[in-house]
């Protein structure tokens, strides 16, 4: 694949991150541009171990998270692995770390040393919760987080039915992508002042973001709202509904849409019904209303309510299973689906880069590394000359690709 230039061209970053929060994050920093140097344990991130799937012996999760990035390997329990880090770090922007509070102080690589060396540094910290308040020690997955920020709370067919999580690691992925936007911002004042600092997210505060809606709720009523399926705790009608073969959503929420919207269903008598006449009261007898309406749309299929639909111009579409996604011509127009050769998985696909730029498209254009690909061809960059790099090789300090 050939590079493309992205807007955060000359950005160097280090990863010391595995799974995937801190790896979100350093993917979207090296989509855009970055040149990200992942640094993984002897054994690897352990997202190399999350098998099945496989493509060609390769975690298939694991390059999914890891592309666009060079890969080393180094074992910073010995001193000459860390005296490599902290080579590699003083001319680094960003570093990116996930790891339990302490741990990188401990290894004498935490914010305060590191910056000694080199007061540029913008150190991007991670976590479960935050590196402030009484749970800062605490480990982070995302099934906590889910369940502490509220989003368990809100997520589900209704009221008395088991509490469910997002399908999708929605605190791991958004803690990331806030990671990123954190390390850009950073990385502006930089430019302009010469100056790093700490950038410090959380799980948990992802998790928090993704309530905005219901926490205005409460906020104004003193309730905290509960799991609607999949309508809309604000507007109705905005939400699936079953048809004769499947099932399709619908934004008929502002006035004129749920006027169209009964004029396509052939509903017209539910514009004078008072129970449903504005949004309010669609809100207060939404289960009515859900009842209404799945009787009409289970009367056709998905393709025809979605042709007529759109020719009314009411928001509305399919309900996608993620490989249905990925063959949708939007999504291929978007260049979402991109493809990358690896060395030994071959032809792989990956998400693409969410964000377009005119001037700096950026891109996926390398695979994810082999572990410890790149680590020779790292460390001859950081100043270390061939006797150097091979001593530290025959020591296990660094490693490379297995043969």
């Amino acid at each position: 694949m050939t590079a493309a230039k992205g807007p955060l061209e000359g950005m160097k970053v280090i990863e010391l991150a595995h799974i995937m929060a801190g790896p979100v994050c350093g993917m979207m920093l090296a989509d855009m541009g970055a040149d990200v140097i992942k640094v993984e344990k002897p054994e690897g991130d352990d997202s190399r171990r999350f098998l099945p799937p496989d493509i060609g012996g390769e975690s298939a999760a694991y390059m999914m998270m890891n592309r666009n990035k060079r890969g080393v390997v180094l074992d910073l329990k010995s001193d000459d692995g860390k005296a490599v880090l902290r080579r590699m770090l003083e001319t680094a922007d960003v570093v990116i770390e996930n790891y339990r509070m302490g741990t990188m102080e401990k290894l004498g690589l935490g914010y305060e040393d590191l910056r000694k060396a080199n007061p540029g540094l913008i150190y991007c910290e991670i976590s479960g919760f935050g590196r402030s308040g009484p749970y800062a020690s605490r480990g982070g997955f995302d099934l906590i987080a889910q369940g502490m920020s509220g989003l368990m709370s809100i997520t589900g067919e209704g009221p008395g039915r088991p509490p469910v999580k997002s399908g999708a690691p929605v605190t791991d992925i958004t803690a990331g992508i806030l990671a990123a936007l954190g390390c850009s911002s950073a990385y502006a004042r930089k430019l302009q002042t010469g100056e790093g600092q700490k950038v410090d997210t959380s799980l948990f505060e992802a998790g928090i973001t993704h309530t905005y809606w219901q926490s205005a709720i409460a906020f104004a009523t003193g309730v905290s709202p509960g799991p609607l399926g999949s309508a809309h705790p604000l507007n109705a009608p905005y939400q699936a509904f079953q048809t004769a073969d499947g099932w399709i959503t619908v934004g008929a929420a502002n006035q004129k849409n749920w006027e169209r919207m009964l004029a396509v269903v052939g509903a017209q008598e539910l514009a004078n019904d008072q129970r449903f006449s504005n949004n309010s009261g669609r809100m207060q007898n939404l289960a009515a209303l859900e009842d209404i309406l799945n009787g009409y749309f289970s009367r056709q299929s998905s393709a025809e309510w979605l042709e007529r639909l759109e020719t009314a111009g009411v928001p509305a579409g399919p309900v996608l299973d993620v490989g249905e996604m990925h063959s949708d011509p939007q999504t291929l127009a978007r260049e979402m689906v991109v493809e990358t050769e690896h060395p030994k998985a071959g032809p792989v696909k990956a998400i693409g880069l969410p964000i377009k730029f005119s001037e700096t498209p950026g891109g996926v254009t390398r695979p994810a590394p082999l572990l410890g690909e790149h680590t020779r061809e790292v460390l001859s960059q950081a100043g270390y000359d061939d006797r150097a790099i091979d001593a530290m090789f025959d020591c296990g300090a660094v490693r490379g690709p297995a043969a």
